[in-house]
């Protein structure tokens, strides 16, 4: 419940504070004493927009602060603690907003975003006012306060992971549909590639090697030329290397038989003497292999030429080319068993539509008897009410039709309508063709009463509850804002003081000026404060005795 809201530079409000209880807390206050204004900054904490407009003018920022109970609240506790939130029987929400656009959210002093707060804020708080009131007549809605009503949340979420496993499979089978639609094309290109690539009988590593044979190829007589001349002068002529390296081996032995202490051995000179022979002769037989062979090389710059046509068709290099052969071979495959993998997967759709569809008539049917039930218990209250001829009923627009071609959606297999009719010889007409505010105010209230069992929400704000009633009937939506109160805390601003004086509590809102500027206040009713302020709801500006003898009986009727 909402313990302790705090306010500060919001509109008019120059700073608030003020503590509430459980059960039945009463607002009221003068028109345009700035009650709205406090239902608009408790807005802010379930995640509303916001903007610099809220802001109380020549200030740069706005606080709307709220301590929260949650005792009791097992899920909501859950929720927040999976969220990060910590772990506790006291939650606060705080939220600024600034006119430099850098608003804030802080859940428990943790800065968080406005998704979160919202997701947080549905189970802290439900808001019943005009937009409550388009929600209500919203056909769209009727569904989850129905199943909401009989129960049925849990069926429903089991359906929905159904429902999704079914659309999932689904859009796979449209999508292998799709592929199977250009497989042709696709399947012709691919063997293409793979056939192209295959005949040219590519390795990794050939290219290099044959742009090596193209320039020795290019440079046969170069290297001819290169090689018989170091062969001549090692070998081949007159006065060759070794033939003077032979004498400078005899003379070194002359000289070893004079002086052996020369560091230089003939048995190193020698072997030195055959490498160079050894060199010669490699030099010669390299020069006999190489010829000039111009069909060589026109076969070299062929290959070299379909090497590179295929490189800047599949990736830049052989390496790449051959992935691009394996890849193309691994989707012929793929797309050679896709007709098997669209027959497998329309058998399993078709046994999951099977599963699905019997969740989904359990579902309807036990909507069919929450349905009744729920009529029973709202023309019960509405004729409380002052409507005492008044039908409800939610009317189910199947959707089933023939069972092979049911049209389901992500809640079953039917969209339930309330319909009302308000008066005899009325025919029954949809919830969203109320014209009478008075008329949807109640509905909204009975719908509130009947659903409060069942509602997980901490408080709830009645804003306007009383638009359009009064006399007796205000009495009685007094009482059933009271029964609501014994499963919630409600907080109900009021303009009437037969629905004020059932309250556990009541609560004042006032406008002051205040030197130049104008501020709205909050105080808690004593006995006699209360006294003089139900006495105003009832006298208006002339204020009698008798008149604060009517309020006093009035709030001794309500207590008994």
């Amino acid at each position: 419940m909402l313990a302790e809201l705090n306010i500060r530079n919001f509109a008019i409000i120059d700073e608030l504070k003020v503590a509430f209880d459980g059960g039945l807390n009463m607002i009221s206050g003068e028109t345009g004493a700035g009650k709205s204004i406090i239902i608009g900054a408790v807005g802010l904490l379930l995640g509303d927009r916001a903007n610099a407009d809220m802001i109380r003018s020549f200030e740069d920022a706005a606080v709307v602060e709220a301590l929260f109970d949650i005792r009791g609240q097992d899920g909501l506790r859950a929720r927040v603690r999976e969220m990060g939130f910590g772990d506790g029987e006291e939650l606060v929400v705080r939220r600024v907003v600034s006119r430099s656009g850098k608003n804030r959210v802080y859940i428990n002093g943790r800065l968080s975003s406005l998704a979160s707060l919202a997701a947080i804020g549905e189970s802290l708080i439900n808001i019943c006012g005009q937009h409550e009131h388009q929600m209500i007549l919203n056909p769209d809605n009727h569904t989850d306060i129905l199943d909401e009503f009989g129960g049925l949340l849990p069926l429903r979420t089991a359906y929905r992971e159904r429902y999704d496993r079914y659309r999932s499979l689904q859009q796979k089978l449209r999508g292998l549909q799709g592929r199977s639609t250009i497989r042709a094309e696709r399947e012709e290109l691919l063997r293409y590639q793979i056939g192209e690539i295959s005949q040219a009988g590519v390795h990794t590593g050939e290219d290099a090697a044959l742009t090596e044979d193209k320039k020795i190829l290019a440079n046969v007589q170069k290297l001819m030329d290169f090689a018989g001349a170091a062969y001549e002068t090692l070998y081949g002529k007159g006065g060759s290397v070794l033939a003077e390296f032979r004498g400078v081996v005899s003379a070194v032995k002359e000289i070893r038989k004079i002086d052996p202490g020369l560091k230089l051995s003939e048995q190193e000179l020698e072997e030195l003497y055959y490498r160079i022979e050894e060199a010669a002769f490699t030099l010669r037989d390299y020069s006999k292999r190489l010829s000039f062979d111009p069909a060589r090389l026109e076969a070299v710059d062929e290959r070299l030429e379909l090497l590179g046509r295929l490189k800047r068709k599949y990736g830049g290099t052989l390496d790449a080319v051959l992935m691009k052969q394996a890849e193309a071979e691994r989707e012929i495959a793929e797309i050679s068993s896709l007709g098997e993998e669209i027959e497998a997967l329309t058998q399993n759709i078709a046994a999951e539509r099977e599963r699905l569809m019997e969740v989904a008539a359990e579902l309807s049917s036990k909507r069919r008897e929450a349905a009744a039930a729920l009529k029973q218990s709202v023309e019960a209250e509405i004729r409380t009410l002052g409507m005492e001829h008044a039908r409800f009923e939610a009317v189910f627009a199947d959707l089933r039709g023939d069972p092979d071609e049911a049209t389901l959606n992500e809640k079953g297999m039917d969209a339930p309508e309330f319909y009302l009719s308000a008066n005899v010889g009325e025919e029954m007409k949809p919830l969203r063709g109320i014209a009478s505010g008075g008329e949807l105010s109640r509905i909204m209230l009975v719908l509130k009463k009947v659903l409060a069992r069942t509602g997980s929400v901490g408080t709830i704000v009645f804003d306007e509850v009383d638009s359009g009633i009064g006399g007796a009937t205000a009495e009685i939506i007094g009482q059933k804002l009271r029964e609501v109160a014994g499963h919630h805390q409600v907080l109900c601003i009021t303009h009437l003081p037969q629905i004020a004086c059932c309250g556990d509590r009541h609560y004042r809102v006032v406008k002051r000026v205040a030197g130049e500027r104008t501020n709205t206040s909050v105080s808690l009713l004593t006995g006699e404060e209360r006294l003089e302020e139900i006495t105003r709801m009832l006298g208006g500006v002339a204020l009698t005795q008798k008149t604060k003898e009517h309020a006093r009986e009035m709030l001794l009727a309500a207590r008994g």
